[in-house]
């Protein structure tokens, strides 16, 4: 059954000669397999990288299409309608699958188990530096992702999400396109429309891969805002799919109020500050308890540096897009009765 990878990609030179590397390593027939690369108009030398990869290894097809967009769901879009797979297999260009990524999920899809099948992402650091190393384990955390089984692993089963995902062709048909009005949260978006039609959406273990995280508190927290940001408009069309793992826009409303009562309220002074020690000691405990299991002390301050950027930024994120999303309901409403 041919399968095409369908990856979109913007100044990846550091990574995409790996990935490419990884997907000639499966264990699927080459001759079945096409990679088509939705390039955002990069500025590095991934293309070059690119071409360099494809003219050593001419077994592997590899298509190279324009996104001037340079947005994920716009550059997954054009991949679609330039693959020519039964299968089609969404990765990320800072990806690794491992050598049986493509078997299993085939295995599954011929199987009828799910409508888009995922696995679990181990997330490793992107530089050896302590901060990365930090970002890396809480993006897999439980106190960084809550229940977001791709990212802490589960046993096989229905889920609401995967990472990535594996699904035939036919199924664009029926539910349409990635949603590019989102430039965030698109694969969340995609699967609610896959169950909504009565599909499913199934993560089996046994398909992995490897995801590079970012390498500093600062990228951390501009991909979180980003995440949060984009979160509200997804719930706003389909309020009944959050979870308590999104909270996070109200934890960090609950700052803001409280820090804006103490002003006047002690008893908010004392709420406050209560709320800081119970957070605080959480992820202080959290951190501590991963420096003993990986014998590294600086994961004491760094595992709770990263958890708490993730958290934050994200709130703030979902804030900011409420606020927006608020103002432009005034405005309209306004014009309406003018």
């Amino acid at each position: 059954m041919k399968v095409s990878l369908i990856i979109p990609c913007y100044n990846e030179q550091e990574t995409i000669q790996d990935l490419l590397a990884s997907i000639c390593e499966q264990d699927y027939p080459l001759q079945d397999l096409e990679v088509v690369i939705s390039d955002g108009m990069s500025t590095d030398a991934t293309r070059e990288r690119i071409r360099e990869f494809a003219e050593s290894i001419p077994e592997l097809k590899v298509k190279v299409i324009d996104n001037p967009q340079r947005t994920i769901p716009a550059g997954l879009n054009k991949a679609i309608k330039a693959a020519t797979g039964e299968i089609l297999v969404r990765m990320d260009a800072h990806s690794l699958p491992d050598p049986d990524y493509i078997k299993f999920s085939v295995q599954d899809l011929q199987e009828g188990v799910g409508d888009n099948v995922g696995g679990v992402i181990t997330i490793k650091p992107a530089d050896p530096g302590w901060i990365a190393r930090s970002i890396a384990l809480a993006a897999g955390h439980p106190l960084g992702v809550g229940d977001a089984k791709y990212r802490t692993g589960a046993q096989a089963g229905e889920v609401d999400t995967v990472a990535f995902g594996a699904y035939h062709s036919s199924l664009i048909d029926r539910i349409g396109d990635y949603d590019e009005s989102l430039l965030t949260n698109e694969d969340y978006e995609f699967n609610v429309r896959v169950r909504k039609s009565g599909g499913v959406v199934w993560l089996d273990p046994r398909i992995t891969a490897t995801y590079f995280s970012r390498a500093t508190l600062w990228d951390l927290a501009a991909q979180y805002w980003r995440y949060g940001f984009w979160k509200l408009r997804m719930l706003l069309r389909y309020p009944e799919t959050i979870r308590w793992r999104q909270i996070s826009g109200f934890f960090v409303l609950s700052w803001i109020g409280l820090g804006l009562l103490s002003i006047w309220f002690p008893l908010a002074r004392w709420l406050l500050l209560a709320e800081a020690l119970v957070y605080g000691s959480a992820l202080l405990t959290a951190g501590f308890r991963a420096a003993l299991d990986r014998k590294s002390p600086a994961l004491i301050l760094g595992l709770p540096l990263a958890i708490a950027t993730m958290h934050f930024s994200w709130g703030s994120g979902f804030l900011v897009s409420l606020i927006f999303h608020s103002f432009d309901k005034i405005f309209r409403k306004s014009a309406r009765t003018r």
